[in-house]
């Protein structure tokens, strides 16, 4: 059985992640989306939190209800061994983001002989990052067309309770 993981911190989930997850999802027999914490990145949205708006998102969409959602505890590599994954999938917005997940990748393979899998952005996804997501929310812009609607809500709710 070929598994795979989507990692992300998902803080939040983007309609952009879901489509990267759904086209995983077409790749290999089980798909997993790991939830992470990124210690470079300044969270809105608790861990608790990610995981269950990303359980809801996934919910939302009848293609994606045999994908699971878990925490990734600690490295990524020890999770992918722990699910028994072949793969990690990336989504690539652009040469940046090739960039930074390219060394990782690497490393990934380095330290487990897991493959990562890049599949590029659907261009109506390639500008929409979770940092804009929140700082677009945190100016009380619209974001209902960029995250599901489980995402919006918690971003908002987030938002008011740190105000």
């Amino acid at each position: 059985m070929s598994i795979a993981v989507c990692p992300g911190s998902f803080d939040p989930i983007t309609y952009g992640h879901l489509d990267i997850v759904r086209r995983a999802a077409r790749l290999f027999e089980v798909v997993v989306v790991g939830v992470a914490h990124n210690a470079s990145k300044s969270a809105l949205l608790k861990p608790e939190e990610r995981i269950e708006v990303v359980r809801g998102a996934l919910a939302e969409d009848p293609d994606l209800g045999s994908v699971r959602v878990e925490p990734v505890p600690g490295l990524l590599v020890d999770f992918c061994r722990q699910v028994g994954a072949v793969a990690v999938v990336k989504g690539l917005r652009g040469g940046a983001d090739f960039d930074g997940e390219h060394p990782m990748a690497l490393m990934n393979r380095h330290l487990s002989g897991v493959e990562t899998v890049f599949l590029p952005a659907e261009q109506r996804y390639a500008h929409v990052a979770s940092s804009l997501v929140k700082d677009i929310a945190r100016h009380g812009g619209p974001i209902d067309d960029l995250v599901p609607p489980a995402a919006a809500e918690a971003v908002r709710a987030a938002i008011a309770h740190r105000a």
